[in-house]
């Protein structure tokens, strides 16, 4: 096992001993799990991981490389990455580099060598907690207060750091990554309707669905008001996945309630969560929420289980919505909400990532639900 020596510890006290790869130095955040076995590519470059420390739950993480197709953002904006093996020789036909080359490149701190399993039951029995990764200061004393003085995610806003400042247009349809089209043989063709997509930390992959749709998409910065938008006249508004507590984005939440019976609304993720607080709901955190490919969901008007990809740690509180909004979709896992629909006007979301990336298809179909409810 290359690399120095580094070290991981929480604000309980608990010190975990590895090697590092990728960067080196220090790094704090708040430390969290993901349970997926593969796409350690795309979670790398999810910006809704800014502000927090991702340790991958399957134990060998790296063996298929990285390549430039599957990033799914411009950037990388976890704060370190925590696995219990490297592979340190991939093996895929698509692969330009190794994931520790590519941490090296982008200033991200790995830790490797340690027992993921034990952090994993200390985080499920006491919660997502701060934690610093360092490979320069190897004091345990000294690493544990400096743990402790990381500032909570709470109260944040942490989507102002990952959001674009420009409008533009999304052109790529799935198809031009060599990916499968996924609404039939006239996949990408022009439908003559036009979503604004708000993007507040935007996985690639949703634009790509909305226009495979046929939709033209306009991307615009998370900070955009309502007025703004209404100019471009869409045809329906797109409310993105981003990081981190919803509850402080006043200037979202104020853009939403605007637009809500003005243009057909469709969120996923943190624009579920903004959509619910637009509408008079309550959002709170999460012990240690739900991260990961393999996130059962049930579907309320159908009766049945989709498999999900989820990256969240706040959720919507259920008691707190208003009579006009009805629960669609719920976790199987703790029963929390994760999909709402709006009984009088034309706008709904759910918590999951229905564009994967990585991820089961099973929840493709809401990208033609939104379409239909815009045409």
């Amino acid at each position: 096992m290359t690399g120095r020596p580094a070290k991981l510890a929480l604000a309980n006290g608990s010190v975990f001993v590895g090697r590092s790869f990728g960067a080196e130095g220090e790094i704090h955040g708040e430390v969290v799990f993901n349970t997926s076995m593969t796409g350690y590519q795309e979670i790398l470059t999810d910006p809704s991981y800014n502000g927090q420390i991702v340790t991958m739950t399957y134990p060998l993480i790296g063996n298929y490389g990285v390549n430039e197709e599957d990033v799914e953002s411009s950037s990388l904006f976890l704060r370190g990455f925590i696995i219990k093996e490297l592979c340190e020789e991939p093996s895929n036909y698509r692969s330009t580099e190794s994931l520790d080359s590519y941490l090296k490149r982008n200033n991200i701190i790995g830790l490797q060598g340690i027992d993921t399993r034990a952090l994993v039951r200390q985080i499920r029995t006491h919660g997502a907690m701060p934690g610093i990764i360092s490979t320069t200061d190897m004091d345990d004393t000294s690493l544990v207060q400096k743990a402790r003085d990381v500032p909570s995610l709470v109260g944040a806003d942490l989507v102002s750091g990952v959001m674009p400042t420009a409008t533009s247009a999304w052109d790529s349809p799935l198809g031009a990554l060599g990916r499968p089209v996924e609404f039939g043989a006239e996949s990408g063709a022009d439908n003559g309707l036009h979503v604004v997509a708000i993007d507040y930390g935007m996985k690639w992959n949703i634009p790509r669905y909305l226009r495979d749709t046929g939709c033209r998409v306009t991307v615009v910065s998370g900070k955009s008001t309502a007025e703004e938008i209404l100019a471009m006249n869409p045809d329906g508004v797109f409310l993105s996945n981003g990081p981190g507590d919803p509850e402080p984005l006043e200037y979202a939440i104020n853009t939403i309630r605007e637009l809500l019976g003005k243009k057909p609304i469709f969120g996923i993720c943190l624009g579920l969560q903004l959509l619910g607080l637009a509408c008079g709901g309550k959002t709170y955190k999460l012990r240690f929420g739900h991260r990961g490919a393999n996130q059962p969901v049930l579907n309320k008007a159908t009766g049945k289980v989709e498999v999900t990809s989820q990256n969240h740690g706040f959720a919507l509180d259920a008691d707190t919505l208003p009579d006009d909004v009805e629960v669609t979709h719920i976790s199987l896992n703790d029963n929390t909400v994760e999909g709402i629909r709006h009984k009088i006007h034309p706008a709904f979301g759910v918590q999951y990532h229905p564009e994967a990336a990585a991820g089961p298809h099973d929840s493709h179909y809401l990208f033609r639900e939104f379409v239909d409810m815009m045409a």
